[in-house]
Protein backbone atom coordinates (compact mmCIF):
# COMPACT_ATOMS: atom_id res chain seq x y z
CA UNK A 1 0.00 0.00 0.00
CA UNK A 2 3.07 2.25 -0.18
CA UNK A 3 2.25 4.02 -3.44
CA UNK A 4 -1.40 4.53 -2.49
CA UNK A 5 -0.40 6.08 0.83
CA UNK A 6 1.96 8.47 -0.94
CA UNK A 7 -0.74 9.55 -3.39
CA UNK A 8 -3.23 9.84 -0.53
CA UNK A 9 -0.92 12.30 1.21
CA UNK A 10 -0.81 14.36 -1.99
CA UNK A 11 -4.60 14.25 -2.21
CA UNK A 12 -4.96 15.48 1.39
CA UNK A 13 -2.66 18.43 0.63
CA UNK A 14 -4.66 19.40 -2.46
CA UNK A 15 -7.94 19.00 -0.56
CA UNK A 16 -6.65 21.32 2.19
CA UNK A 17 -5.65 23.82 -0.50
CA UNK A 18 -9.17 23.71 -1.93
CA UNK A 19 -10.60 24.51 1.50
CA UNK A 20 -8.12 27.39 1.96
CA UNK A 21 -8.92 28.97 -1.42
CA UNK A 22 -12.64 28.56 -0.71
CA UNK A 23 -12.28 30.41 2.60
CA UNK A 24 -10.33 33.24 0.93
CA UNK A 25 -12.96 33.55 -1.79
CA UNK A 26 -15.77 33.63 0.79
CA UNK A 27 -13.96 36.43 2.64
CA UNK A 28 -13.51 38.41 -0.60
CA UNK A 29 -17.20 37.94 -1.49
CA UNK A 30 -18.34 39.09 1.95
CA UNK A 31 -16.08 42.13 1.81
CA UNK A 32 -17.39 42.99 -1.66
CA UNK A 33 -21.02 42.88 -0.57
CA UNK A 34 -20.22 44.92 2.54
CA UNK A 35 -18.46 47.66 0.56
CA UNK A 36 -21.02 47.54 -2.24
CA UNK A 37 -23.80 48.18 0.26
CA UNK A 38 -22.05 51.38 1.35
CA UNK A 39 -22.47 52.83 -2.13
CA UNK A 40 -26.18 53.30 -1.45
CA UNK A 41 -25.31 55.87 1.19
CA UNK A 42 -23.42 57.91 -1.39
CA UNK A 43 -26.46 58.06 -3.62
CA UNK A 44 -28.72 59.23 -0.81
CA UNK A 45 -26.19 61.83 0.29
CA UNK A 46 -25.75 63.05 -3.28
CA UNK A 47 -29.48 63.54 -3.73
CA UNK A 48 -29.76 65.44 -0.46
CA UNK A 49 -26.66 67.52 -1.13
CA UNK A 50 -27.83 68.44 -4.64
CA UNK A 51 -30.87 70.16 -3.13
CA UNK A 52 -28.54 72.88 -1.87
CA UNK A 53 -27.64 73.81 -5.42
CA UNK A 54 -31.21 74.61 -6.38
CA UNK A 55 -31.06 77.63 -4.07
CA UNK A 56 -28.38 79.07 -6.35
CA UNK A 57 -30.01 78.12 -9.62
CA UNK A 58 -30.99 81.67 -10.50
CA UNK A 59 -27.77 83.32 -9.32
CA UNK A 60 -25.88 84.88 -12.23
CA UNK A 61 -22.38 84.22 -10.88
CA UNK A 62 -19.68 82.29 -12.78
CA UNK A 63 -17.30 80.20 -10.72
CA UNK A 64 -14.43 78.27 -12.37
CA UNK A 65 -15.41 75.08 -10.50
CA UNK A 66 -18.83 75.25 -12.13
CA UNK A 67 -18.16 76.94 -15.45
CA UNK A 68 -15.01 78.00 -17.30
CA UNK A 69 -13.72 78.28 -20.85
CA UNK A 70 -10.20 76.99 -20.30
CA UNK A 71 -9.04 74.26 -22.68
CA UNK A 72 -6.36 72.65 -20.46
CA UNK A 73 -7.34 69.10 -19.50
CA UNK A 74 -6.26 67.11 -16.46
CA UNK A 75 -6.62 63.31 -16.50
CA UNK A 76 -6.70 61.75 -13.03
CA UNK A 77 -5.69 58.08 -13.11
CA UNK A 78 -6.83 56.09 -10.06
CA UNK A 79 -5.24 52.66 -9.56
CA UNK A 80 -5.45 50.16 -6.74
CA UNK A 81 -2.62 49.10 -4.46
CA UNK A 82 -3.93 45.57 -3.90
CA UNK A 83 -1.78 42.67 -5.03
CA UNK A 84 -2.31 40.07 -7.77
CA UNK A 85 -4.70 42.25 -9.79
CA UNK A 86 -2.34 43.81 -12.30
CA UNK A 87 -4.81 43.24 -15.12
CA UNK A 88 -7.28 45.61 -13.46
CA UNK A 89 -4.73 48.42 -13.27
CA UNK A 90 -3.67 47.74 -16.86
CA UNK A 91 -7.26 48.32 -18.00
CA UNK A 92 -7.29 51.69 -16.25
CA UNK A 93 -3.89 52.69 -17.68
CA UNK A 94 -4.90 51.68 -21.21
CA UNK A 95 -8.12 53.68 -20.95
CA UNK A 96 -6.18 56.68 -19.66
CA UNK A 97 -3.73 56.41 -22.55
CA UNK A 98 -6.58 56.34 -25.05
CA UNK A 99 -8.10 59.38 -23.33
CA UNK A 100 -4.76 61.16 -23.55
CA UNK A 101 -4.83 60.67 -27.32
CA UNK A 102 -8.25 62.33 -27.42
CA UNK A 103 -6.87 65.33 -25.52
CA UNK A 104 -3.32 66.03 -26.74
CA UNK A 105 -1.28 67.92 -24.19
CA UNK A 106 -3.39 66.78 -21.25
CA UNK A 107 -1.69 66.62 -17.85
CA UNK A 108 -1.76 63.38 -15.84
CA UNK A 109 -2.36 63.19 -12.10
CA UNK A 110 -1.88 59.67 -10.75
CA UNK A 111 -3.26 58.05 -7.60
CA UNK A 112 -1.52 54.85 -6.49
CA UNK A 113 2.11 53.70 -6.68
CA UNK A 114 1.39 51.06 -9.30
CA UNK A 115 -0.19 53.57 -11.62
CA UNK A 116 2.77 55.94 -11.24
CA UNK A 117 5.23 53.13 -12.00
CA UNK A 118 3.24 51.98 -15.02
CA UNK A 119 3.00 55.47 -16.53
CA UNK A 120 6.71 56.06 -15.89
CA UNK A 121 7.50 52.84 -17.77
CA UNK A 122 5.49 54.20 -20.69
CA UNK A 123 7.45 57.47 -20.65
CA UNK A 124 4.63 59.58 -19.20
CA UNK A 125 5.52 61.92 -16.34
CA UNK A 126 2.73 62.65 -13.89
CA UNK A 127 2.10 66.28 -13.03
CA UNK A 128 1.25 65.24 -9.47
CA UNK A 129 1.21 61.88 -7.69
CA UNK A 130 -0.55 60.52 -4.62
CA UNK A 131 1.24 57.29 -3.73
CA UNK A 132 0.65 56.85 -0.01
CA UNK A 133 -2.91 55.55 0.12
CA UNK A 134 -2.14 52.73 2.55
CA UNK A 135 -0.21 55.02 4.91
CA UNK A 136 -2.54 58.02 4.98
CA UNK A 137 -5.84 56.29 4.29
CA UNK A 138 -8.38 56.60 1.52
CA UNK A 139 -10.23 59.57 3.03
CA UNK A 140 -7.13 61.72 3.63
CA UNK A 141 -5.83 61.03 0.13
CA UNK A 142 -9.25 62.00 -1.26
CA UNK A 143 -9.08 65.33 0.59
CA UNK A 144 -5.51 66.03 -0.58
CA UNK A 145 -6.47 65.22 -4.16
CA UNK A 146 -9.53 67.46 -3.95
CA UNK A 147 -7.50 70.37 -2.56
CA UNK A 148 -4.98 70.06 -5.36
CA UNK A 149 -7.53 69.84 -8.16
CA UNK A 150 -9.66 72.68 -6.84
CA UNK A 151 -6.58 74.89 -6.47
CA UNK A 152 -5.46 74.13 -10.02
CA UNK A 153 -8.87 74.84 -11.52
CA UNK A 154 -9.47 78.02 -9.49
CA UNK A 155 -6.06 79.38 -10.46
CA UNK A 156 -6.61 78.66 -14.14
CA UNK A 157 -4.13 75.79 -14.63
CA UNK A 158 -6.82 73.26 -15.55
CA UNK A 159 -10.13 73.84 -17.26
CA UNK A 160 -11.50 70.31 -17.25
CA UNK A 161 -10.77 67.39 -14.93
CA UNK A 162 -11.50 63.83 -16.08
CA UNK A 163 -11.08 60.78 -13.86
CA UNK A 164 -10.27 57.26 -15.05
CA UNK A 165 -10.89 54.59 -12.43
CA UNK A 166 -12.04 50.96 -12.08
CA UNK A 167 -15.82 50.83 -11.74
CA UNK A 168 -17.55 47.73 -10.33
CA UNK A 169 -20.88 47.04 -11.95
CA UNK A 170 -21.22 43.83 -9.95
CA UNK A 171 -19.05 41.05 -8.56
CA UNK A 172 -18.33 39.65 -12.02
CA UNK A 173 -18.06 42.87 -14.04
CA UNK A 174 -15.37 45.50 -13.49
CA UNK A 175 -14.33 47.94 -16.17
CA UNK A 176 -12.33 51.15 -16.58
CA UNK A 177 -14.67 54.13 -16.45
CA UNK A 178 -14.25 57.82 -17.30
CA UNK A 179 -16.19 60.56 -15.50
CA UNK A 180 -15.97 64.35 -15.69
CA UNK A 181 -15.28 65.74 -12.26
CA UNK A 182 -14.87 69.45 -13.01
CA UNK A 183 -16.36 71.82 -13.99
CA UNK A 184 -19.50 70.72 -12.15
CA UNK A 185 -22.01 72.58 -14.31
CA UNK A 186 -24.01 69.36 -14.77
CA UNK A 187 -25.22 69.70 -11.17
CA UNK A 188 -27.27 72.79 -12.02
CA UNK A 189 -28.49 71.27 -15.26
CA UNK A 190 -29.81 68.30 -13.33
CA UNK A 191 -31.65 70.47 -10.85
CA UNK A 192 -33.48 72.38 -13.59
CA UNK A 193 -35.15 69.14 -14.62
CA UNK A 194 -35.90 67.68 -11.21
CA UNK A 195 -36.87 70.40 -8.73
CA UNK A 196 -39.05 73.44 -8.59
CA UNK A 197 -37.54 76.91 -8.91
CA UNK A 198 -37.27 79.48 -6.15
CA UNK A 199 -38.50 82.94 -7.11
CA UNK A 200 -36.95 84.74 -4.14
CA UNK A 201 -33.80 83.87 -2.24
CA UNK A 202 -32.21 85.90 0.56
CA UNK A 203 -28.47 86.12 -0.03
CA UNK A 204 -26.79 86.47 3.35
CA UNK A 205 -23.39 85.39 1.98
CA UNK A 206 -21.49 86.11 -1.21
CA UNK A 207 -22.99 83.76 -3.85
CA UNK A 208 -19.57 83.30 -5.45
CA UNK A 209 -18.12 82.00 -2.18
CA UNK A 210 -21.16 79.81 -1.55
CA UNK A 211 -20.92 78.27 -5.01
CA UNK A 212 -17.20 77.69 -4.58
CA UNK A 213 -17.70 76.05 -1.19
CA UNK A 214 -20.51 73.78 -2.37
CA UNK A 215 -18.64 72.83 -5.56
CA UNK A 216 -15.55 72.00 -3.51
CA UNK A 217 -17.60 69.91 -1.12
CA UNK A 218 -19.25 68.15 -4.03
CA UNK A 219 -15.81 67.41 -5.48
CA UNK A 220 -14.68 65.88 -2.17
CA UNK A 221 -17.79 63.72 -2.10
CA UNK A 222 -17.30 62.47 -5.68
CA UNK A 223 -13.58 61.76 -5.24
CA UNK A 224 -14.19 59.69 -2.12
CA UNK A 225 -16.95 57.82 -3.94
CA UNK A 226 -14.55 57.04 -6.79
CA UNK A 227 -11.91 55.87 -4.33
CA UNK A 228 -14.44 53.57 -2.68
CA UNK A 229 -15.40 52.17 -6.09
CA UNK A 230 -11.72 51.49 -6.71
CA UNK A 231 -11.50 49.49 -3.47
CA UNK A 232 -14.66 47.56 -4.38
CA UNK A 233 -13.22 46.83 -7.83
CA UNK A 234 -10.04 45.46 -6.26
CA UNK A 235 -12.02 43.09 -4.05
CA UNK A 236 -14.14 42.00 -7.03
CA UNK A 237 -11.02 41.32 -9.09
CA UNK A 238 -9.53 39.29 -6.25
CA UNK A 239 -12.74 37.30 -5.97
CA UNK A 240 -12.66 36.56 -9.70
CA UNK A 241 -9.06 35.36 -9.51
CA UNK A 242 -9.80 33.23 -6.46
CA UNK A 243 -12.79 31.76 -8.27
CA UNK A 244 -10.55 30.77 -11.18
CA UNK A 245 -7.97 29.33 -8.78
CA UNK A 246 -10.70 27.43 -6.95
CA UNK A 247 -11.86 25.82 -10.18
CA UNK A 248 -8.28 24.80 -11.02
CA UNK A 249 -7.46 23.33 -7.60
CA UNK A 250 -10.78 21.46 -7.51
CA UNK A 251 -9.93 19.99 -10.89
CA UNK A 252 -6.48 19.04 -9.61
CA UNK A 253 -8.03 17.52 -6.48
CA UNK A 254 -10.30 15.40 -8.68
CA UNK A 255 -7.33 14.18 -10.72
CA UNK A 256 -5.31 13.34 -7.62
CA UNK A 257 -8.29 11.56 -6.07
CA UNK A 258 -8.68 9.44 -9.20
CA UNK A 259 -4.96 8.75 -9.14
CA UNK A 260 -5.20 7.70 -5.49
CA UNK A 261 -8.05 5.28 -6.25
CA UNK A 262 -6.08 3.73 -9.08
CA UNK A 263 -2.98 3.43 -6.91
CA UNK A 264 -5.00 1.83 -4.11
CA UNK A 265 -6.54 -0.64 -6.55
CA UNK A 266 -3.12 -1.47 -7.95
CA UNK A 267 -1.71 -1.97 -4.46
CA UNK A 268 -4.59 -4.30 -3.57
CA UNK A 269 -4.11 -6.28 -6.77
CA UNK A 270 -0.40 -6.49 -6.09
CA UNK A 271 -1.00 -7.69 -2.53
CA UNK A 272 -3.44 -10.36 -3.74
CA UNK A 273 -0.99 -11.59 -6.36
CA UNK A 274 1.83 -11.71 -3.83
CA UNK A 275 -0.36 -13.57 -1.33
CA UNK A 276 -1.51 -16.06 -3.95
CA UNK A 277 2.06 -16.63 -5.16
CA UNK A 278 3.27 -17.07 -1.59
CA UNK A 279 0.60 -19.67 -0.78
CA UNK A 280 1.28 -21.45 -4.06
CA UNK A 281 5.01 -21.66 -3.29
CA UNK A 282 4.27 -22.91 0.23
CA UNK A 283 2.14 -25.77 -1.10
CA UNK A 284 4.87 -26.79 -3.51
Amino acid sequence: MGKANKVKGEFIEVRDLVELVQVLKDIADMKFHELFARRGGFQRFGESFADLFRLLEGVEVAHPLVSNKLTEVCIVVVTTEEGFIGDLNNKVINRAMALGEEYPGAKFVTVGRKGVAKLDSLGIKSEKTFEDIAEKGMYDVSVFLKDYLVDQVVNGHFGKVLVVYPWPRDLQTVRARVVRLLPADFIFQKQVQTVEKFDKVIEESDPLEVIGYLAGLWTSFKIYELMLDTSISAVAAQSQQLDTSLINVKKEAGNVKLKWRKARKNDIDKSLRETFSSRLMTRK
